[in-house]
């Protein structure tokens, strides 16, 4: 059986992980929001219904674009987490547990979300020669 676990911590960082966190929170955000304008403008418009691999698609071209460059100074993790948290909002909402997903603000609570495949394990020797 697999067994997950959850840890939450309370750090104090420096000046300079204060600042990627907060870029890092910006573009969780910045995806969030655009993608949920985006599925919710085909809806209306379109009567089109735009799921998690066409977001993804679009945060790829989205990120090649010069005047979105500044999503690839962060970790892309929590980024394509955005995008599968609300495609769980969106299921949530079509099964009737939820209500329609809300934009979010710069101004309400900030996460950012790292899988494990962000992290690398170092201790582990490499077997690529």
């Amino acid at each position: 059986m697999d067994i997950k676990r959850a840890y939450r911590f309370r750090f104090y960082p420096t000046p300079a992980q204060e600042q990627t966190l907060a870029r890092t929170f910006g573009c969780v955000r910045f995806a969030y929001n655009h993608m949920l304008r985006l599925r919710t403008d085909a809806w209306f418009k379109d009567q089109k219904r735009v799921g998690y691999h066409e977001t993804s698609a679009r945060l790829t071209e989205l990120k090649k674009t010069p005047e979105h460059a500044w999503l690839n100074e962060v970790s892309s993790v929590p980024v394509q987490q955005a995008l599968r948290h609300l495609q769980t909002a969106f299921n949530n909402f079509f099964t009737k547990r939820a209500g329609y997903p809300a934009f979010k603000r710069k101004d309400g609570p900030q996460s950012a979300e790292y899988t494990t495949s962000a992290f690398k394990d170092v201790a582990a020797p490499s077997r690529c020669r």
